[in-house]
């Protein structure tokens, strides 16, 4: 079925939607960033090492992981608007619970326990998006979406700098904890629903839902692997980051959010300036050979930055190298929205997740164990330099399957068959 459908979910109720699920993450984002910073910084402060701060963020992400196939099924079975709703209050009273916690290791629990709930929240609204706009906005609904997630990502960090300097870290976690209010709001609000008055289904029921795998569509899986293997490759990078900062360059916690917050700068204008390349790519393999460039450009900024005098060198380089994040961002959301099926989505979402996440931790081990025995500017480069080692091995398993994909796409005539996201859409969101 094409998506160019008449149901008012897709048209302005469809906009309407997309920028209240927008505004939503961008206020959840900045209340996660500014947690997330104040906890590295008081972490740092009180003189914890690295293995600490890689422990916190292990924490954060270790549920992401873990929970994937279940919060995959429950995104796809359960009423998205139950699931934002009750994520989002579980997550809010956490934060509360975290600002008035005291030793690391109850920190790094609570950490955990807030982090089970976005393994829910993520996958649910990932695979909301689609279902609010016709398959020719996704381009721009996924730029609006980035750009609210790349403002949060962008205050969060400075705010954090400046109001632990100010007040420590409770006001912060605090201010965490209030903004989970907004995805209350918008589970309450967004007229776009998935699995609307439907509990958990039993299996025969779910068939359908069931008949989707991941191993059948290898365009996906060389994305998702190339992704993942990247960020296994460069994700120390979020470990040693502070320590590079603080340490070796010797600048101010004020100093080291505005550098976080550079990175977000640019994503939030590389969504925007890649959307419409996006759009205008000639089949899916153009997206995927452009996610891996953007990939590859992504560690030579990393790479670059080792060899920085100063901080404010840093800014240009994680500017260029956050540009290139959001489009690949975009490019990807669009990679997995066209190719997955409505009904599946929330389980791809939740395994794309999974994937990236747990490399992620991989890099978050080793940068954790590495601090110990090198110093930060000597680590930055080696992460730049793995990274790019890893998308230069991803990309001829990936080139191939571009290349059987493009190659069983043409008919016994030479002529292109049908695209595969025309008959991947389908119409299963409904309106409240």
């Amino acid at each position: 079925m094409s998506f160019a459908s008449a149901d008012p979910s897709r048209s302005a109720g469809g906009w309407r939607d997309v920028y209240l699920a927008a505004g939503a993450r961008g206020i959840s984002t900045c209340g996660d960033f500014l947690a997330a910073t104040a906890l590295a910084l008081a972490l740092h402060s009180a003189g914890a090492g690295g293995l600490a701060v890689s422990g916190l963020m292990l924490a954060a992400v270790l549920p992401l992981v873990v929970l994937a196939p279940l919060a995959g099924r429950l995104a796809d079975r359960v009423d998205s608007r139950t699931l934002l709703v009750g994520a989002g209050a579980g997550q809010a009273a956490i934060c509360v619970a975290l600002a008035y916690a005291d030793g690391t290791a109850l920190i790094i629990a609570l950490v955990a326990l807030l982090a089970c709930g976005l393994a829910v929240t993520q996958p649910t609204i990932a695979a909301l998006l689609p279902e609010m706009v016709r398959r020719d906005d996704l381009p721009r609904a996924t730029a609006v979406n980035q750009t609210a997630g790349s403002v949060g990502a962008l205050v969060g960090p400075a705010l954090a700098g400046l109001l632990v300097g100010e007040f420590g870290t409770r006001i912060p976690l605090l201010v965490d904890g209030a903004s989970y209010l907004a995805l209350i709001a918008a589970g309450l609000l967004v007229r776009t629903r998935r699995n609307a008055g439907t509990g958990a289904k039993p299996a025969a029921a779910g068939g359908a839902r069931d008949a989707w795998r991941l191993r059948r569509d290898p365009m996906v899986v060389a994305v998702i692997a190339a992704v993942a293997a990247t960020v296994a490759g460069v994700g120390a990078v979020n470990v040693v980051e502070i320590f590079f900062v603080r340490e070796t360059l010797g600048a101010s916690t004020t100093a080291f959010g505005l550098v976080q917050a550079a990175w977000t700068a640019g994503m939030l204008g590389g969504a925007w300036l890649l959307a419409r390349s996006a759009k205008r790519a000639a089949d899916d393999g153009a997206l995927v050979n452009g996610l891996v460039l953007m990939l590859g450009l992504c560690c030579l900024a990393v790479l670059a930055g080792a060899a920085v005098p100063a901080v404010g060198w840093l800014v240009p380089l994680w500017l260029a190298g956050g540009v290139l994040n959001g489009g690949l961002s975009v490019f990807l959301a669009m990679v997995m929205a066209r190719r997955v099926p409505a009904e599946a989505r929330g389980r791809a979402f939740a395994v794309l997740g999974a994937a990236v996440q747990g490399a992620g931790m991989l890099g978050y081990l080793a940068g954790g164990l590495l601090l110990g025995s090198f110093a930060p500017r000597p680590l930055v480069a080696a992460c730049g330099l793995a990274g790019l080692v890893v998308v230069a091995l991803v990309a001829v398993p990936v080139a191939r399957a571009v290349r059987r994909e493009r190659n069983g796409q043409r008919g016994q005539n030479g002529e292109q068959a049908p695209r595969r996201d025309d008959a991947a859409w389908t119409t299963s969101a409904t309106s409240a």
